[in-house]
């Protein structure tokens, strides 16, 4: 004889842990301790919303958990009634999440009433028993509790959603580097910030475009800094969230879009340069350690960034090639031909060593596996102080930086190649350049390999000899 229609089956009694039907919805039950239950009440009871199985046994967990923390609370008085509301809105936000996403999905009125019930059948639970009653015999709750309930059905309704209420599980999607999530915390940091100075509600509803035209328009107060670079790089990292929240529908639109600081026109004398000839004379003849000697090298006749350089292992120096570790928006590790100036150096540096040994042992990089900070911090630090002994340096008032650094290796690096006639598009590969059309990975083979080696081949340290180096300072001074 078959199953009735509107008659749930029967599941095996392992499916229906903590669970039971109610009407035709799962909900969640636990037993409360004998002890207890002047206190509790036999079972604690929470409605789940759904008549599936499967989608109860998902959702019944984070229900179970809050229960256990109340049975605690009451077994442990120490427990703070704060602590114990701080487990329970835990647990309320992310149900208010996904009633949030299941809602704006709602393909039929009927079906978002049905999420509605849930959500009202919720928020009781959360704002519990009356504690009293008050003036016209209206019913009294617990504050904090009556509190959570009124925010979870803002919430799960979408008529109030906190600006970071989605924001921790849009880091968990996100690859971004460490450095780079310290940027969109700070900037969320800032904006919320920003509300509370402006008696802006925080909540994605209320921050429209008005909103962020004059958030930009103070950014500069809050970080402290007016440097267009900076400033833009928190509203790109806002940008992004938005543009994350529009694809997920929980919001209309990215209102950063094509919010910008514009910096101020260079003059060729403010922008950073490539080293010139003399000032690799004196940088390459200058009293550093030898591992400075070996990093400035690579750097002149690879292109590379100091971290990549100093990234370095064993097993990324084989078969005459480098294996670069991606930086900035490279999509995956890099191929650069060995320069046969810089074979003795990898050479030395990969005696008796292990395939994953580091290539530059003596920067091992930020003790505190937390810290935000490049392997190559200190050896970028190290470098600045030797380049300044020697005096290689170009500071102009009013600018941060210097206009010569380790970067100027690469430019010198990219600046060399093209006046030895090398195909603009190869440079671009060989040092990791954004381009169109044309990668140089780990796995290159064929004529794009050996343009890439004929390439690096072209770029040449200039001549090192004392008397050259003189004849070569006075001419670039006169």
């Amino acid at each position: 004889m078959g199953t009735q229609q509107g008659i749930m089956p029967a599941p095996s009694s392992a499916d229906t842990k903590y669970l039971e039907v109610h009407g035709s919805k799962w909900r969640v039950v636990m037993n409360v301790p004998r002890k207890l239950r002047p206190k509790l009440g036999t079972k604690l009871k929470r409605a789940l919303g759904t008549d599936s199985l499967s989608e109860a046994n998902r959702l019944k967990w984070d229900v179970v958990a809050e229960f256990r923390a109340v049975i605690e609370q009451a077994q442990n008085p120490a427990m703070t009634k704060d602590a114990a509301l701080a487990v329970a809105r835990v647990r309320a936000m992310d149900e208010a999440r996904r009633l949030s996403r299941l809602r704006l999905l709602a393909m039929s009125s009927e079906q978002r009433d049905r999420i509605d019930d849930s959500i009202e059948d919720q928020a009781e639970e959360l704002a519990g028993f009356p504690i009293g009653v008050g003036s016209h015999g209206i019913p009294e709750f617990d504050p904090g509790r009556d509190a959570l309930s009124l925010e979870f059905v803002s919430i799960a309704k979408n008529e109030q959603t906190p600006l970071d209420f989605h924001h921790d599980k849009y880091m968990s999607m996100s690859s971004v580097k460490p450095r780079t999530a310290a940027d969109d915390r700070r900037a969320l940091k800032y904006l919320k910030t920003w509300c509370e100075r402006n008696d802006v509600r925080p909540t994605l509803q209320s921050f429209t475009k008005r909103e962020a035209v004059r958030f930009c328009d103070d950014l500069a107060g809050l970080v402290g800094k007016t440097d267009p670079a900076t400033l833009n790089k928190y509203i790109s990292r806002l940008s992004v969230y938005w543009t994350w929240l529009e694809k997920r529908h929980e919001v209309d639109g990215n209102i950063w879009r094509g919010r910008r600081f514009v910096k101020p026109m260079q003059t060729t004398d403010e922008k950073e340069r490539p080293f010139t000839d003399a000032e690799m004379k004196a940088l390459l003849t200058g009293p550093a350690s030898q591992a400075m000697h070996d990093v400035m090298r690579i750097g002149a006749l690879t292109g590379a960034r100091l971290d990549a350089i100093v990234c370095l292992r064993v097993k990324d120096c084989r078969n005459n090639n480098f294996v670069f570790k991606p930086q900035k928006k490279e999509p995956g590790p890099r191929l650069c031909p060995i320069h046969p100036a810089l074979v003795e150096i990898v050479s030395r540096r990969s005696e008796g060593k292990e395939e994953m040994d580091d290539i530059f042992p003596e920067w091992p990089g930020p003790k505190n596996s937390k810290s935000l900070r490049e392997r190559s911090f200190k050896t970028s630090n190290q470098f600045t102080d030797y380049r300044r002994e020697v005096g290689v340096d170009d500071q102009k008032t009013g600018k941060r930086r210097s206009l010569v650094n380790f970067h100027s290796f690469r430019r010198w690096f990219a600046t060399k190649a093209e006046q030895a006639d090398q195909p603009e598009h190869i440079i671009a590969a060989v040092i990791g350049h954004k381009r169109n059309g044309i990668t140089l990975g780990i796995y290159s083979r064929g004529p794009l390999l050996e343009q890439a080696r004929r390439c690096v081949e072209a770029v040449n340290l200039p001549d090192l000899t004392p008397s050259h180096a003189a004849a070569n300072v006075e001419e670039e001074a006169a």
